[in-house]
């Protein structure tokens, strides 16, 4: 198990304050490059921190903190499914009639489902579900996914080998 940082940042690299239009945060380079540290250990010490971005150790924490109360990242563990029992994993694509939004919302408050986000294309929601083992999936699916008001069709995607899975978007 380790830890990963999830970030967000926006194309205006001035200072880590709300933008003029009350959208997402503004992220400095200094607040990019703190990002970047804890995208590689997110246990790393603010000391340690501090002396590679110019800070102090204090500067370090006020600024982590604040990147942590605007909801700009998140200091998580990440698991390996398979190493805590999850053996099945698949992406699922929805198709929708009616609210697109009620639809999410109900899958997103399934434990299963992991991730749910409305899309443009052949489907209007894709949501990776992570499971047991197949019987898990096909409950999951089929008595819980397709019973959701609006949800029209759906068509599954079952992880055969992960290869690749970073969280390391956030300072590119």
């Amino acid at each position: 198990m380790h830890s990963d940082v999830v970030a967000s940042r926006s194309a205006d690299p001035r200072d880590s304050r709300e933008s003029r239009n009350g959208g997402s945060p503004q992220l400095d380079a200094v607040s990019l490059a703190i990002i970047e540290q804890l995208q590689q250990d997110g246990r790393r010490p603010y000391a340690a921190i501090g002396k590679a971005v110019g800070l102090s150790e204090a500067a370090v924490r006020q600024r982590v903190q604040k990147l942590l109360d605007q909801g700009v990242m998140q200091i998580v563990a990440v698991t390996d499914p398979l190493t805590v029992g999850f053996r099945r994993q698949a992406m699922v694509g929805v198709n929708v009639e009616g609210d697109v939004e009620s639809v999410a919302d109900a899958l997103t408050a399934m434990s299963e489902c992991e991730y749910v986000v409305m899309t443009a294309g052949s489907f209007d929601l894709m949501v990776e579900i992570v499971c047991e083992d197949d019987d898990h999936l096909l409950d999951v699916i089929n008595k819980r996914i397709r019973a959701v008001a609006g949800v029209r069709s759906t068509e599954s995607f079952v992880y055969l080998k992960l290869k690749k899975q970073t969280y390391m978007w956030g300072t590119r």
